[in-house]
């Protein structure tokens, strides 16, 4: 209802502006109509429509700025900004010839003016409105992670635990098959509850695909620093792999600079071991918060991350699970 509200005021105030009756004003709102509901669902095609349109009639402003403002709503893919950019391209250069040939020396500048305000800025709020809600919504996804893992994982991991204390304990033999199937339910039970809480904090991060930038960006900036891949490659979830391999470089180019650095991604059956080692390198924090964070990352993708601080050498190690039967 609120949408068909939105037509008729568009259609109204296009139409008014226009000066249109008759006949006019019918096929004009018709036509008008028919692009503010493609806007719904085909948004790029109606604000095409809405340009040409604004073309040949040198009004439709209120249908300009509504479809704009939808455009930018739906901007998805580098496509769609080409799009949307060649049409604005498009609409100012048409305006500024006509401007030109009128010979009103002021008249370039309105033109700039009124395409700004009916176009660029529609495209822009909605694209700012889209981003806050993803924004929005990508925090909500990181709220519900951490609540299950704070509560069910907890306590998950107490029934875990207690089965495997009455696992080993003095049992039957049918009450301690049933108590290992207990533990083996719940060790599942946590597994699964990672790779869910992981799929719900990703939020679109970096991956495996970006380590190989993230060691030429080293590279670039002077560093030393061999990487190596071993074995078939499998899907992994989250980020904590490329966060493991930012963290140690991170930490030698301030606390060993130029040192050589050794980076592997070792794919095993089941899981990656992801090693960045530095010589000559300590991890240089106290209190290690950059290192608490990354290990529970780690942990909350259902993985483990070691860290040896020697006096002659800083190793960061992550094992993290993979799909099993799923290297490529």
């Amino acid at each position: 209802m609120a949408w068909f509200a939105r037509v008729v005021a568009v259609v109204i105030a296009d139409a008014t502006l226009l000066w249109l009756d008759g006949m006019a004003f019918a096929g004009y709102a018709v036509l008008t109509a028919l692009a503010m509901t493609a806007a719904r669902r085909l948004p790029l095609a109606a604000f095409l429509a809405a340009v040409t349109m604004a073309l040949f009639t040198g009004g439709s402003y209120a249908l300009l700025v509504c479809t704009a403002y939808e455009a930018g709503q739906r901007i998805s893919t580098r496509r769609d900004v080409v799009v949307i950019a060649g049409a604005v391209v498009a609409h100012l250069g048409v305006l500024l010839m006509a401007a030109e040939r009128s010979l009103i020396a002021d008249e370039p500048v309105g033109v700039l003016a009124r395409v700004g305000v009916l176009t660029v800025l529609p495209v822009m709020a909605g694209r700012y409105l889209a981003q806050q809600r993803e924004l929005t919504a990508a925090r909500e996804r990181l709220r519900i992670a951490r609540d299950m893992h704070d509560s069910l994982g907890h306590l998950l991991s107490l029934v875990s635990v207690r089965a495997a204390e009455l696992e080993v304990g003095p049992l039957p033999p049918e009450q301690r098959r049933a108590v290992r199937g207990l533990a083996g339910a719940a060790r599942a039970a946590v597994a699964e509850l990672h790779q869910v809480v992981g799929a719900l904090r990703h939020t679109g991060g970096p991956g495996l695909a970006d380590v190989d930038e993230l060691v030429e960006r080293f590279r670039a900036a002077g560093g030393e620093v061999t990487f190596e891949r071993i074995g078939p490659a499998a899907p992994l979830t989250g980020e904590s792999a490329y966060r493991v391999v930012q963290e140690g470089l991170t930490n030698a180019a301030k606390h060993a600079p130029g040192a050589p650095v050794r980076v592997s991604l070792d794919w095993q059956p089941d899981a990656l071991l992801v090693t960045v080692v530095t010589p000559g390198a300590r991890s240089g924090s106290a209190g290690g918060h950059g290192l608490a964070g990354l290990a529970e990352r780690v942990r909350e993708e259902g993985g483990l991350l070691r860290v040896h601080d020697e006096p002659h050498e800083f190793r960061l190690v992550a094992m993290l699970p993979v799909q099993v039967g799923a290297a490529a």
